[in-house]
């Protein structure tokens, strides 16, 4: 039974998945002044998954709505797509390319690849805390859900503004749903 279930993994191709915007939320925390946290998100994110469970690989491509930004704060938000800041009518948008999905003991753990914000890009590892798929009762399809994070120095990225502690970081709920077949 054990040399049937390894063969039809090995044989098993990899399977895509569509990011679910309802349920993935990328956000971050910044230093504001060495006073307090200020903590954001991006509410509209697209892209897709691709995992190879048996080859234990995979790859992802996400993109961020930039002006989808939310502080909470109708007027944070607005100052924060500023030329200064994430200077969304230059750049609209931000993007992760995961080159590398990486396993151990059968589940991802890491992702490495390349985010680009304010038209740069530089390599981003995120790590996985969780991840779990299940057979979801009302799609009838699979789902499978992450915590990721990360730690960044948006000075790297061009973004200058504010002149407080240069490090942020990412903590991103995301959700995708296979593709058909």
């Amino acid at each position: 039974m054990g040399a049937a279930l390894a063969i039809l993994c090995r044989d098993a191709p990899a399977q895509q998945y569509q990011i679910d915007p309802g349920h993935t939320s990328p956000n971050f925390e910044a230093d504001h002044m060495g006073l307090s946290i200020t903590r954001g998100k991006f509410t509209k994110t697209t892209g897709s998954v691709t995992l190879d469970r048996a080859a234990q690989t995979g790859h992802a491509d996400i993109v961020i709505d930039a002006t989808s930004l939310d502080f909470g704060n109708a007027i944070l938000n607005a100052r924060a797509r500023e030329a200064d800041m994430f200077d969304t009518g230059q750049f609209p948008t931000i993007a992760y390319h995961g080159k590398a999905i990486e396993f151990a003991g059968g589940q991802p753990v890491a992702v490495d690849g390349e985010l680009t914000l304010l038209g740069v890009t530089r390599p981003v590892r995120l790590t996985l805390s969780h991840f779990k798929c299940i057979d979801h009762p009302r799609l009838k399809r699979e789902v499978c859900g992450a915590e990721a994070s990360a730690r960044i120095n948006r000075l790297h990225f061009g973004l200058r503004y504010p002149p407080y502690a240069p490090e942020v970081k990412l903590a991103i709920q995301i959700e995708a749903i296979k593709s058909n077949d």
